[in-house]
C-alpha cells in the first residue's frame, strides 16, 4: 500500500472518534469537531511526509492533533464548571451569564467513545469533572497524561507526539499526575444501561421532576448535591435546596426529559412546550450519580442546537 492510499480520506475517517476524543479531552468544548477537521486537511495536504517505517498512521495522526489543539489553546483560559468559579449561590438569581468559552461543553458518548472493549475507563476520562481537572494542567502536560494514562501511547510515541525527548515527557507526566493528585475527582458512577439500579434511579428522578414532586427530589438528591446551570456561574448545593428551587415556580410546568448519554454518566435531553404546546429542544442535562442517588445535575442551557448530535429529535 503507498503512502498516499494510507493517508486518504477514508483511511482517515476510521481514525475520527478517537482523535475527536482526543482533542475533546484537550479543549473541552464541541470545537474538537473544528480540530479534527483541521487536522485531516493537514494530514491529506502532508500526506508525503508520512514515513510508515518511522511511525504507525495513529501516532502520525495524533501529532498533528496534537498541534491543532495547542494552537487553539494559545492564550485562552481554561474551561471550567459553575462549581469551580466560586461559592455556591445563597438565592434563586441568577446573575448575569458568562461567555460560553467559559464554560466546559458537553459531548455524546457515540462522538469521543471509540473502543467498546475500553468503555468503563473511556467514559470515566469524558466526565465532566475530570475535564475540569485536566484543564488545570498546563497544555503540553494535559497532552502527555491523556496519551500516556487514556489513550495508552508508549513513551516512545508520546514523546514522538508532543515533539519533545522521552526524558521530558516522562517528566511532564509526573508533575500532571501530582497536580491532579491534589484535587481527587468524588466518584461517580459511569453510565450502565445494565444497571437495574440506574435504570431505577433515571427513571424516578424523571417522573419526580416532570410532575414537580419535591418529597421524592429530596430522596433521589444528595445531601451534598450540586446543581447549575451554564453559562451562569450560579449553582447551588443541598438536595433540599435544589429541590425547592426546581419546582418554586411553573418555569418547567409541561417539560417532558428523554435519557441520553452525555460524558461518559447519564444525562437527559429536556423539551419545553412552545405556546402552540408542541414540545421542543430546551437544554442538555449530564447527571452525575453516586451510591444510589444524584450528585450533580448541569443544565447546559442553550443548547437547542445541538440536539441532534445526541440523537434527539427537533420535536416530541
Amino acid at each position: 500500500m503507498t503512502v498516499t492510499a494510507q493517508v486518504s480520506a477514508e483511511v482517515l475517517e476510521t481514525h475520527r472518534v478517537r482523535l475527536t476524543g482526543y482533542c475533546y479531552r484537550m479543549l473541552g468544548s464541541a470545537e474538537c469537531e473544528d480540530a479534527v477537521q483541521e487536522t485531516f486537511i493537514r494530514a491529506l495536504r502532508h500526506a508525503d511526509r508520512f514515513d510508515p517505517g518511522r511511525a504507525q498512521l495513529s501516532t502520525w495522526l495524533h501529532r498533528i492533533a496534537t498541534n491543532v489543539c495547542l494552537d487553539l489553546l494559545r492564550g485562552a483560559r481554561r474551561r471550567a464548571l459553575a462549581v469551580d468559579l466560586g461559592p455556591a449561590a445563597t438565592s434563586g438569581d441568577l446573575g448575569a451569564p458568562l461567555p460560553p468559552q467559559v464554560f466546559l461543553e458537553p459531548m455524546p458518548d457515540s462522538r469521543v467513545l471509540a473502543d467498546p472493549a475500553e468503555e468503563v475507563a473511556g467514559r470515566e476520562s469524558v466526565r465532566l469533572a475530570f475535564l475540569s481537572a485536566l484543564q488545570t494542567l498546563p497544555p503540553r502536560q494535559r497532552a502527555v497524561l491523556i496519551l500516556r494514562e487514556v489513550l495508552a501511547f508508549t513513551a516512545r510515541e508520546t514523546a514522538e507526539i508532543v515533539e519533545t525527548s522521552e526524558a521530558a515527557a516522562n517528566s511532564a507526566l509526573q508533575r500532571a499526575r501530582a497536580t491532579l493528585a491534589a484535587r481527587p475527582l468524588a466518584p461517580a458512577e459511569v453510565r450502565d444501561e445494565s444497571d437495574p439500579a440506574q435504570r431505577d434511579l433515571l427513571d424516578r428522578y424523571v417522573a419526580a421532576f416532570q410532575s414537580h414532586d419535591v418529597a421524592e427530589l429530596v430522596q433521589l438528591l444528595r445531601t451534598d448535591a450540586a446543581s447549575s446551570m451554564p453559562p451562569f456561574a450560579w449553582w447551588l448545593s443541598g438536595g433540599a435546596q435544589i429541590a425547592a428551587v426546581m419546582t418554586s415556580s411553573d418555569a418547567c410546568a409541561g417539560d417532558r426529559l428523554v435519557p441520553i448519554a452525555v460524558n461518559g454518566t447519564t444525562g437527559l435531553g429536556q423539551y419545553r412546550p412552545d405556546d402552540g404546546g408542541v414540545l421542543r429542544p430546551f437544554a442538555i442535562l449530564a447527571l452525575e450519580l453516586r451510591a444510589g442517588q444524584v450528585a450533580h445535575i448541569i443544565t447546559f442551557l442553550g443548547s437547542q442546537e445541538r440536539f441532534a448530535e445526541f440523537g434527539l429529535p427537533a420535536r416530541l
